[in-house]
């Protein structure tokens, strides 16, 4: 059984992650931590964890046992500090975090306010969409796993394939999240449940973090130059799930995009294309590993839908198929039911 350490266990996506390994065949969670939580078991914080009840929360800063493979769950200032850490000690580091994401240091610094210590790493760091960088994972020994927000669109569009080549380069995203997908991890006032309650509201327009790496990744492998992104997320009343609506323009009218997604997806165990965007919903996505994807143009006018869980695709199950693709194991081990 391979060994797996998870900084950061005690939020939303240490939680789906534990769950996951809980069922994996071959790896064990031997190592947790949380600051809030250390001297805790699992089975007091997570009691509807069937297993491992055994494990006690350790304190970020204590020895992490030799050869385990490091989930960082953690905000983006204790990854900066951490991160090079583990690499060091020859761990294996899958980061969670935003840290690692963009190859642009003014726009990091910028998007997440925040100055970047060790942004030398970041050239070291495979970029975490097992669809798009998959041969570059197998193996990797530092992988950054990607945005919610950002996998729901660059799949989106990367999934066009040559197509992209006749779309205009500018993109209009307008995303939804439930509130596990927007911060509510600090339960501050915007995300607490009176906030949200039969309540519906944009946040961080134009300025969210995830807008450069949609811009840097969208139209990966294609040869195109990064297109103008306009990025709005929006605070659903609900826990989980992420649905974008994504605006296109075309040069040319009645191209093959529902062909071309269904032929470049073929082989893809975790990508789902409807026939129809109203099809698309929350509910069929919700605690998977899929994301569901459909299109319809009208003229030269393209609309996009694609939906994920931002607990699993948008994090959690999405880390566990690039820990399989790292270590060697099939790549939708533990994640098909």
């Amino acid at each position: 059984m391979s060994e797996i350490s998870i900084i950061g266990a005690g939020g939303f996506t240490g939680k789906e992650l534990l769950s996951l390994l809980s069922r994996h065949p071959k790896y064990k969670a031997v190592h947790v931590t949380s600051d809030k939580l250390a001297g805790k078991s699992l089975s007091e914080v997570f009691p509807d964890l069937v297993s491992p009840k055994d494990l006690v929360f350790k304190k970020h800063e204590d020895e992490v046992p030799k050869g385990s493979l490091v989930v960082l769950a953690v905000p983006n200032d204790a990854s900066l500090e951490l991160t090079p850490k583990f690499l060091d000690k020859g761990h294996k580091v899958i980061d969670l975090s935003g840290v690692y994401r963009l190859h642009n240091q003014e726009k990091f610094e910028t998007n997440y306010k925040l100055k970047h210590t060790s942004f030398s790493l970041t050239d070291k760091a495979v970029f975490g969409i097992p669809e798009i960088f998959r041969d570059k994972l197998k193996g990797a020994d530092f992988v950054s796993n990607p945005g919610c927000f950002s996998t729901s669109v660059i799949l989106s569009l990367y999934f066009l394939g040559n197509l992209r080549k006749q779309i205009k380069p500018r993109i209009v995203a307008d995303c939804k999240s439930g509130i596990s997908g927007a911060g509510g991890r600090t339960e501050d006032s915007g995300y607490s449940f009176n906030s949200v309650y039969e309540n519906f509201r944009a946040y961080k327009i134009l300025s969210h973090q995830h807008e450069p790496e949609i811009q840097e990744y969208c139209f990966a492998g294609s040869g195109l130059p990064e297109p103008e992104i306009l990025f709005v997320p929006h605070l659903l009343p609900v826990y989980r799930g992420i649905l974008s609506t994504i605006y296109l323009e075309a040069e040319s009218e009645n191209l093959p995009l529902l062909e071309t997604l269904i032929e470049n997806t073929k082989s893809e165990p975790f990508i789902r294309i409807r026939k129809s965007p109203e099809e698309i919903d929350l509910a069929k996505v919700s605690g998977t590993n899929y994301l569901d994807i459909s299109l319809k143009q009208r003229g030269k006018n393209i609309t996009m839908v694609a939906a994920l869980d931002n607990l699993m695709k948008g994090a959690a199950s999405q880390a566990l198929q690039n820990i399989n693709l790292m270590l060697g194991e099939p790549e939708s081990l533990g994640l098909l039911h």
